[in-house]
């Protein structure tokens, strides 16, 4: 049974950072291209970062500000979030993709606002 669970959502005031993290289990982890997106209300879905092996990349928006990293060993994806807007306000979800396979978290809330 494929799971990925996303933590370290929250509520920051702007200019806050956040630490999100995806494990995973029932995946060959290090074979799967992971991926954050989010989701903001009202809004559709977006991609914000993804890492395949050591190749990272980030949508506008969040370049200089969000660092996206994994942990093979740990089955762990991570993102790293300073700078933080109220724009970045959003449910933040990862996927894992190899192929036709394709999984998504659950889903962490993370709420900027002062």
């Amino acid at each position: 049974q494929v799971q990925l669970v996303e933590s370290g959502g929250g509520l920051v005031t702007p200019g806050g950072s956040l630490r999100l993290s995806c494990a995973a289990s029932g995946i060959m982890f290090s074979g799967y291209r992971m991926a954050w997106y989010r989701q903001a209300p009202g809004k559709q879905r977006e991609w914000v970062a993804a890492i395949s092996g050591d190749i990272t990349s980030y949508t506008d928006s969040v370049k200089g500000r969000f660092t996206i990293s994994r942990d093979n060993a740990k089955n762990t994806m991570y993102l790293e979030m300073d700078n933080l807007e109220p724009e970045d306000t959003a449910v933040y979800y990862c996927r894992a993709s190899s192929g036709l396979r394709n999984y998504w978290g659950q889903g962490t809330q993370v709420t900027i606002s002062s």
